[in-house]
């Protein structure tokens, strides 16, 4: 190799470095912005049930008893959605290490339905795996991966309003991967959609009582906790819109990949 071949070769090596650089860069960013619209939401309502308190907007001392109590809650939501990022944060960057193994993903699949199904039945919703004949094994932290894929079906099971969840396996030996499809009955709109903080400004009662009662961390921030996990085990989480022509925003497909391991 003569000297412009390296150099054209060095040149080439630093676009795809710097390009890498850009792409985290740009994750980290949008992470940075997502977690700061989750926390904001029920840090808004435990502010706006103060204000009410203190501006002698309850009716009687029961009810200023029971904005109290929801503040109480949506303090607990506060440190709950903390902790979850927190811990994904740490996983990321190596502070708390993976455990790594050989697993069935037959039995990961049971459990997960084992899991989810109450809150489907709850739903009147229905809740299909079809598991592979012949038992696949992938390369997972076990109780880390099954944490990531029940969020996934509970996120799925709470923005589907009739129908069924169906769950899949593909084996793409080639590549040494497996795929999870997940196919839901919603819009794939309904997983992007991000948390919105309440305004202070505009406070009244109505409002405050109305964002009480949602303080759940929203699907695109669960989607994107479980993608920075399934990624730091080497796999990848895509959202796809799968909806046929006729009928648009009515099927997303959720495709989790995970390394195979040949098990002998």
């Amino acid at each position: 190799m003569n000297e412009m071949e390296t150099l054209k070769k060095e040149l080439e090596e630093t676009k795809l470095a710097y390009q890498m650089m850009a792409q985290i860069s740009q994750f980290k960013s949008g992470f940075l912005a997502k977690t700061a619209h989750e926390l904001r939401s029920p840090l808004s309502s435990l502010m706006g049930l103060q204000q009410l308190i203190l501006a002698d907007l309850c009716e009687n001392p029961e009810e200023e008893r029971e904005f109290i109590e929801q503040g109480y809650q949506a303090a607990q939501k506060l440190i709950e959605i903390i902790d979850s990022i927190v811990t994904i944060s740490k996983l990321d960057y190596g502070t708390i290490p993976l455990k790594i193994e050989t697993v069935s993903l037959n039995k990961i699949l049971n459990q997960v339905h084992q899991l989810t199904q109450l809150q489907a039945t709850n739903y009147s919703l229905k809740i299909e795996i079809k598991i592979s004949e012949i038992d696949i094994y992938i390369k997972a932290d076990k109780s880390r991966f099954i944490q990531g894929l029940t969020a996934l079906v509970d996120t799925a099971i709470s923005l589907t309003k009739r129908g069924t969840i169906n769950i899949s396996t593909q084996l793409n030996q080639l590549e040494s991967m497996v795929n999870i499809v997940i196919d839901i009955p919603c819009s794939i709109k309904d997983w992007q959609e991000e948390k919105q903080g309440l305004e202070l400004s505009q406070t009244n009662l109505n409002l405050v009582k109305q964002w009480s009662h949602n303080l759940e961390m929203s699907p695109a921030m669960k989607f994107l906790l479980s993608q920075t996990l399934l990624e730091k085990m080497g796999g990848q989480l895509i959202l796809l819109d799968i909806s046929p022509e006729n009928q648009p925003d009515t099927l997303t497909r959720v495709k989790c990949r995970i390394p195979w391991e040949e098990h002998q």
